[in-house]
């Protein structure tokens, strides 16, 4: 299976791909993939790789004038109308932010703070049937990392495109303020997710350990925070679990539809 990443953090530095090509490296069902710099070098593949991951990123979901955005949104929407159970996708973060705005099956707006950490994911009605999530406990653990979130998705132009909801975020009764959607099926073969499943507990460990990193952290979020990011990343049931499950499904998906071909 020949898989397409799609880089979208825009010559920043990230775990992403990182996590992205560990568990590339680590498939056997992968027979060669290959990185594309979407927003830093304008690099958009065509449509003749069997998969695509297209990875988080910094910025606003919402901005169209760069020249990457309308290749990216072609080739999405040729993937979604015109490959339908052949060619499958998945979406991270900010390409899942870009996509519901482009669809506008949601409102895509900025956070009142950021959102940072790993925390309980909900599954929707929808999500419990999820091939993906079918060893996944509800809820089960993930890494957000975010300043824009996806929100109201509109029920009927979600039908007309046949999507669902699969999960939302942890239910805060405490707080006055909306759940934001954690994932949507687009289509029988095209995915989204405003977390990240690629996250790796031994890479992120090594990541939150480095002096500045920590620093950072503390500086922005606070020395609890910090320390509760450390104490579930090494909880082998939290996004350990979520890491082994979710992408690694994913591929199992699309080499079965590359087999049938």
């Amino acid at each position: 299976m020949r898989v397409a990443v799609l880089d979208m953090y825009n010559n920043r530095p990230g775990q992403g791909i990182r996590g992205i090509r560990s568990l590339l490296d680590g498939n056997p069902l992968v027979s060669h993939y290959e990185i594309f710099n979407v927003r830093g070098a304008n690099q958009v593949p065509d449509n003749s790789f069997d998969a695509y991951i297209s990875s988080g990123g910094p910025g606003n979901p919402l901005e169209q004038h760069y020249p990457w955005y309308q290749p990216w949104v072609a080739l999405m929407d040729d993937l979604l109308n015109n490959h339908q159970g052949k060619k499958h996708v998945f979406l991270i973060c900010h390409s899942f932010q870009v996509m519901c705005h482009h669809l506008g099956i949601a409102e895509v707006k900025l956070r009142k703070s950021p959102a940072f950490g790993i925390f309980p994911v909900h599954k929707s009605e929808h999500g419990q049937g999820e091939p993906l999530f079918k060893n996944l406990a509800d809820p089960f653990y993930a890494v957000d990392s975010r300043n824009w979130q996806v929100v109201q998705p509109d029920p009927d132009k979600l039908k007309s495109i046949n999507a669902q909801v699969l999960c939302i975020e942890k239910e805060r009764p405490h707080v006055d303020l909306e759940r934001a959607c954690m994932g949507i099926r687009f289509s029988e073969s095209f995915i989204g997710f405003q977390f990240h499943p690629e996250a790796d507990a031994h890479g992120m460990m090594v990541y939150f350990r480095s002096p500045q990193k920590k620093r950072e952290v503390i500086r922005d979020h606070g020395e609890e925070k910090y320390n509760e990011m450390l104490r579930l990343l090494d909880d082998e049931h939290k996004i350990v679990h979520t890491y082994k499950c979710i992408i690694p499904a994913f591929l199992q998906a699309a080499s079965q539809a590359v087999s049938v071909r």
